[in-house]
């Protein structure tokens, strides 16, 4: 990590024991800290809270910059947050992809307005409690690196982020374990220490994302036919948008042995589904490419690929396409590829960058 020479650094809060552990040893090391919580977009109405900032995490934030002795604000960044995810969520479902809003809260939201923010503020850096790792090489160019708590890496999300972006973000959590990470705020009496995680989509509240979609999208509910990968017709769907692929569940389907979606057919309104033995695809196509470095690597070469936030790392063959393209072929079918999901490509442990899957093959 670079030395802190009295910078001043904004970290960005969320009253849990990442974020709260971020802040503490920034100030340990020197750093002139800021505490900045979000407050995201949630669903008008009593008792609807966004998970990121609901008034319980945005109190423990609050106590935890105090018992730091760092300034604390909260950014209203509620319209940013609904236009550039809420909405994207919307659209990427009404048009049959499964997106991840995450890539695009991180590009355009924590650093996109809130490193704005920071800077309002005279910092030229960003800190997050993500794990994750940097690292400077001595032409000046930043890697980003997995992190050592292989469970808990989040360089998948971080992906999106370009030169400009990391040359100023610190992630002081990237060299520790999460039972370490809680361990450290326990020892620093950070009453934050045990405070448990949500795994669910921030603005979702209570609900699950088809409820949601529901109330939000209501033309997803398209019903249409159910299909064999032979053509033969199965039955009916609700809509496309409340499957994905690999999805068992839900079908409605009585038959010998259990089926899966296979592919949602946009041009037919169809689902297509088969057995277990049918799923895995060998070849994907990837746009909006973000290559970390800045410029594509040159010609085909051998990497690890993540085509889920919790997948595992597959092994193939990845050609870029342009500037902002590329082509993977795994050396063995994945069951779970899927259009809207990104595709990230690591060498080692540095993350090359990823794109989001438009088809596959």
């Amino acid at each position: 990590m670079m030395q802190a020479d009295g910078r001043t650094v904004v970290v960005g809060m969320s009253g849990g024991v990442d974020s709260s552990l971020a802040a503490a040893l920034l100030v340990q090391r020197g750093y002139r800290v800021i505490g900045m919580m979000l407050r995201l977009w949630s669903e008008p109405g009593e008792g609807q809270y966004n998970r990121c900032c609901t008034p319980d995490a945005m109190a423990q934030a609050r106590r935890v910059a105090s018992m730091l002795g760092i300034p604390f604000y909260a950014v209203d960044a509620r319209d940013d947050f609904h236009t550039n995810v809420v909405k994207t969520f919307l659209d990427g479902y009404s048009r049959g992809i499964t997106p991840n809003p995450c890539l695009a809260c991180n590009r355009r939201i924590r650093w996109g307005l809130l490193m704005d923010r920071a800077r309002l503020f005279g910092a030229d850096l960003l800190a997050t409690g993500h794990y994750a790792r940097l690292e400077r090489t001595p032409q000046g160019r930043i890697r980003l690196l997995r992190a050592r708590d292989e469970w808990k890496d989040q360089s998948y999300v971080l992906s999106v982020l370009n030169q400009e972006q990391l040359a100023h973000t610190l992630l002081p959590l990237g060299d520790f374990t999460k039972a370490e990470v809680r361990g450290m705020a326990r020892e620093m009496g950070l009453p934050v220490a045990d405070r448990p995680e949500s795994q669910d989509l921030c603005f979702l509240g209570r609900s699950d994302y088809r409820t949601f979609l529901l109330r939000h999208a209501p033309e997803v509910r398209q019903p249409g036919p159910i299909f064999d990968a032979r053509g033969n017709l199965l039955g009916e769907h609700d809509g496309l948008a409340f499957y994905t692929i690999g999805q068992r569940k839900g079908l409605r389907i009585a038959a010998p042995q259990a089926l899966y979606v296979l592919e949602k057919d946009l041009e037919r309104n169809a689902l297509v589904v088969g057995t277990r033995g049918e799923l895995g695809r060998s070849e994907l196509i990837a746009d909006q490419v973000n290559w970390i470095a800045g410029a594509p690597p040159v010609g085909v070469f051998r990497a690890q690929v993540k085509i889920r936030y919790k997948a595992d790392l597959a092994w193939g063959m990845v050609t870029p396409e342009g500037s902002d393209g590329m082509r993977i072929v795994f050396d063995q079918p994945l069951r779970d590829v899927t259009p809207g999901q990104a595709a990230v490509v690591y060498v080692g442990d540095e993350c090359l960058g990823g794109g989001i899957i438009s088809t596959y093959g």
